[in-house]
């Protein structure tokens, strides 16, 4: 099944024969110092620069955090979402932890937006669900609830149990994308073969298309965009069907989009051929 997502202008399909769906990550405070200063003051000028190198690296979407304890989420998402939508023609995924910064963030979207995210404890479930359905959103379910399941069979029943809750409030499967939970090797030696099962599990039993943040899995270690890039080539391979990534990394972008033209999803690697020349203009 295909997730459709829109801005104004352009619309987005994710779906396992589609090409990958970069989510750009770089709209978010997380690490960023300087960023969250910036917030605190009410000041979204960032954005400028994060959009351009976003779009400019290959992003499909562009991914929009603007959450801080000490700053007015709220108001800042109202305020940033029409801002990115004036700098890029690319859908926006609306990014926060806070019930009310979502809704900010769709009433001020212009399409149909992707929401990240819900889990599945009941509370966050009916807290946010309607409020996806209401605007006519699409939504990312992580598969997990009051714990982390470490078994790809706890997972998909998450999965299952958020999509279910979803089609209650309106809201067909097309337009869940579930989170398998990437999580940090170096943590978790079985982080990314649970990853995987996790993935023919939910294509078998669910069919729905999923996405992660590609970051997680590097965490802590050397090398991180070369591990990323090598991971999101094997998720990809295994049925991954979009990811929330770092679209300014030439390796990582380059690996989805090398992916897709060995998987047949860029036919004759006209995508591939085109990325490429557009480099050499450049250069």
């Amino acid at each position: 099944m295909d997730t459709v997502v829109q801005s104004r202008s352009k619309t987005v399909v994710i779906g396992p024969e589609q090409p990958f769906c970069v989510i750009g990550e770089r709209i978010n405070p997380t690490g960023r110092k300087a960023f969250q200063a910036q917030l605190q003051a009410g000041d979204l000028a960032q954005l400028e620069t994060d959009v351009q190198q976003q779009v400019e690296g290959g992003a499909d979407m562009l991914d929009v955090n603007v959450g801080d304890p000490l700053a007015d989420e709220i108001g800042l998402m109202a305020r940033a979402i029409p801002m990115v939508q004036g700098l890029t023609e690319i859908p926006l995924c609306i990014d926060s932890s806070v019930i009310e910064a979502l809704e900010a963030g769709l009433e001020a979207y212009d399409g149909k937006a992707l929401v990240n995210s819900v889990t599945g404890e009941d509370e966050r479930l009916e807290a946010i669900l309607p409020i996806v359905a209401r605007h006519g959103a699409a939504v990312i379910g992580l598969a997990n609830a009051e714990d982390i399941p470490m078994d790809a069979e706890r997972r998909v029943e998450v999965a299952k149990k958020i999509v279910s809750v979803a089609g209650d409030h309106g809201i067909p499967p097309e337009d869940v994308i579930i989170d398998p939970l990437a999580m940090p090797i170096g943590a978790e030696p079985r982080a990314v073969k649970l990853f995987v099962e996790t993935l023919h599990l939910l294509r078998e039993e669910l069919g729905v298309n999923t996405t992660c943040g590609a970051g997680n899995t590097s965490f802590g270690l050397p090398g991180r965009h070369t591990l990323g890039a090598a991971f999101l080539a094997v998720a990809q391979s295994h049925g991954l069907t979009s990811a929330i990534m770092d679209s300014r990394r030439p390796e990582m972008v380059e690996a989805v989009r090398a992916t897709d033209f060995l998987l047949g999803r860029d036919e004759w690697g006209a995508t591939w051929i085109r990325m490429y020349r557009a480099k050499q203009a450049a250069a």
